[in-house]
């Protein structure tokens, strides 16, 4: 099949100096060095000055153009499309629309298809692009990409469809490869929390006389986002909740039931090391209010480290964040109803 033309070049660098091998740029935008021969070959994305006439070394106007690219291919745009807009970008010759983004339509794929050099599965196409933005450690793209996630397909589509899969998949991918992806990890995990807790910041507050749900990591647990988008869900609903994030000491997370006297104690156990029954059987048997009057709270064992055993008197184990918004929803309005009255 013949190649295509490549697309006109921007205009010439000769006078810039060179700096960076095809390896370190690859190395930079998180794909491959074929990838970047193949784009140079396809569609005129190389460098404007080559050592000897030969070797390519990339300016950083250069690598602006193709980290362009990255971040339209991030969107859904096909590589081709890409390429001819940031060419037309870096040429400055679109006078009518100086920022064109060609639509990307949402569509299935039917195998695992691009994605960083992660395990994705079966997921949109277009959302894909949040892999391949954490591989290649561009902050704002993941910024843009979660905030566009969580506006247009609501907070738990986002979560449980693209979120908890990319960050499981960037998981496995440093489980299997040492230490090389905890970079990816630790950045991706960052921006995930960011864009949760301005879900919380930007929600209305709820009732300050409600009960709250009570939320904390059990003792060791550092696993704390999916309790932070458990939080931002609530936060959605007008839900009062109270935080307390990533391994909890015994002692506070009693005297904290003990103080706030919630409707819900959300204990999160990302492994069955920290999945302490025990600790779990005492929670839901702490009373709390006055005498005469007292009652206890409703303990959710959210994570896949309560697996296993059926939960105990009191508890409940949800499967997924939509089930256990559910629950704490109608577990809230139970519990106000009766003070209502």
């Amino acid at each position: 099949m013949p190649e295509k033309s490549p697309p006109v070049s921007p205009a010439p660098r000769a006078t810039r100096t060179p700096r960076l091998t095809t390896g370190a740029v690859a190395r930079r935008l998180g794909i491959s060095p074929t990838t970047l021969r193949s784009w140079d070959r396809r569609y005129g994305m190389g460098p404007a000055v080559r050592d000897g006439g030969r070797h390519r070394r990339w300016t950083v106007e250069d690598v602006a153009v193709l980290e362009d690219m990255c971040r339209l291919t991030t969107s859904g745009v096909s590589p081709s499309e890409a390429a001819g807009v940031a060419l037309a970008r870096a040429n400055r010759s679109l006078a009518a629309d100086p920022e064109p983004t060609p639509a990307a339509e949402t569509r299935r794929t039917g195998g695992p298809g691009p994605g960083g050099g992660l395990p994705l599965g079966d997921i949109r196409q277009e959302f894909r692009g949040l892999a391949r933005a954490a591989v290649r450690l561009d902050g704002p793209a993941m910024d843009e990409l979660l905030a566009a996630l969580v506006h247009g397909h609501g907070l738990v589509a986002a979560w449980e469809e693209v979120i908890a899969p990319t960050l499981h998949a960037v998981g496995r991918k440093w489980e299997s490869s040492g230490d090389r992806y905890v970079e990816v990890e630790h950045l991706l995990s960052w921006h995930v929390s960011t864009v949760l807790r301005q879900v919380v910041g930007n929600a209305r507050p709820g009732p300050r006389d409600a009960a709250p749900v009570l939320m904390a990591c059990m003792p060791g647990e550092q696993h704390s986002l999916p309790l932070e988008a458990l939080a931002a869900g609530l936060a959605e609903r007008g839900l009062p909740m109270r935080m307390l994030g990533a391994a909890v000491p015994a002692e506070a997370l009693a005297a904290s039931v003990r103080r706030t006297g919630p409707s819900a104690v959300v204990l999160w156990s990302q492994s069955r090391r920290t999945a302490d029954r025990t600790l779990a059987r005492q929670v839901a048997a702490t009373a709390f209010g006055v005498r005469g009057a007292r009652t206890r709270p409703l303990v959710v064992l959210a994570g896949p480290g309560w697996g296993g055993r059926a939960p105990g008197p009191g508890m409940i184990r949800p499967t997924g964040l939509r089930e256990a918004l559910d629950v704490l929803a109608r577990n809230c309005a139970a519990v106000a109803g009766p003070l209502a009255t």
